[in-house]
């Protein structure tokens, strides 16, 4: 199994030479880290136990049937493994994959060019597809249901309408907004599935094996240290393995112990619960200028200067799911948790004196 990006001689052409699937989401150092640690088997794909099963399951029908796999859909938070699981299914199933994003696929010839590109049995991964426009999802919907491509040709009264045959293929869709997905795009991908937040022990088997790839000398203890503070998330928890190991090999001995993991961290001042200098000072600007919420999301991004895309997406499910954040109709709220974990009374500040 091969992942490639549209290749295809016809789509490139109809491009003006240019390859419309490929786009830089990532410096090329961070991409070549992923690639070398992604794995490629569900043997080696540590976490989400249940999905796994199920996968193989409908793989192993699918083989049997000799028909290609049902289309997939695949959400939850962003880092929990929806491209790596796309890769290992396709590695699976003995096909390559093609991968975009939807961004990506800004003209309707992009998602054609892609889509005519396909090779039976093939699997194509469009990232973040809850962001696909309105006319390339048109363009889906016979595509994932019949195989055709329907097209038009002509001007005025001469046009003609084509149903183009493709071969049958695999869409994976994966997103961090399912609920912006729209009604008749859901409802025909025939397996839908949540990724779910690792718990720490997964976290630590996923960092063990991650340091063992780069032969970064770790304990169980210091795996565990670093698993605490990764926010349930594997990529999280594989961008800290690269920090920590080199605090280990300038200020110690290379080797990642406790202790190390735990001065490392401290410095990049990520604290015991995963949060980061972002995460307080969203909780604390609630907190100390708003009496613990609730709040609106856009105050609370202008207040601290970040954009409320990040917010969304990148801190909040995780302090909605610590339960340090609530969400509620007129807007943020602290929980009673983030109180004690900031070291407040669990009380809004001007309330303190009262009891």
């Amino acid at each position: 199994m091969s992942i490639v990006a549209d290749d295809n001689d016809f789509a490139i052409k109809k491009h003006g030479g240019k390859n419309p699937v490929i786009k830089a989401e990532s410096i090329e150092f961070d991409k070549n880290f992923e690639n070398c640690i992604r794995p490629k088997s569900f043997d080696t794909y540590i976490g989400q136990s249940a999905l796994k099963e199920t996968l193989k399951i409908s793989i192993e029908a699918a083989k049997k049937r000799e028909l290609p796999l049902d289309h997939l859909l695949f959400y939850g938070p962003p880092g929990l493994g929806k491209t790596t699981l796309a890769g290992v299914i396709a590695e699976q199933m003995g096909v390559e994959i093609k991968i975009t994003s939807a961004p990506a696929l800004e003209r309707p010839r992009d998602i054609i060019g892609i889509l005519m590109s396909l090779k039976g049995g093939e699997i194509l991964f469009i990232d973040e597809i809850h962001r696909l426009n309105k006319v390339a999802e048109e363009i889906l919907y016979p595509a994932m249901e019949d195989f055709f491509l329907d097209m038009t040709t002509g001007k005025s009264q001469t046009v003609k309408t084509l149903r183009v045959p493709l071969p049958k293929f695999t869409l994976i869709g994966a997103t961090t907004k399912a609920g912006e997905l729209s009604g008749p795009l859901r409802d025909r991908f025939g397996i839908i599935h949540r990724l779910e937040f690792y718990t720490e022990d997964e976290l630590a088997q996923v960092i063990t094996r991650t340091a063992g790839i780069l032969n970064i000398e770790i304990t169980e203890e210091g795996a565990h240290a670093i698993a605490k503070r990764s926010r349930g998330t594997p990529r999280i928890a594989n961008r800290l393995v690269k920090r920590v190991s080199d605090y280990a090999l300038v200020k110690h001995d290379g080797k990642i112990t406790e202790d190390v993991a735990n001065k490392s961290l401290d410095i990049l001042k990520i604290d015991h619960f995963g949060l980061d200098t972002t995460d307080r000072a969203l909780l604390k600007l609630i907190i100390e200028k708003y009496d613990g919420g609730p709040v609106g999301i856009e105050t609370i991004a202008a207040a601290i200067g970040e954009d409320v895309r990040t917010l969304e997406d990148v801190c909040e499910p995780y302090l909605l799911q610590a339960g340090l954040l609530q969400r509620t109709p007129r807007g943020r709220k602290v929980s009673p948790a983030a109180y004690r974990h900031l070291g407040y009374k669990n009380t809004p500040p001007e309330q303190q004196g009262l009891f």
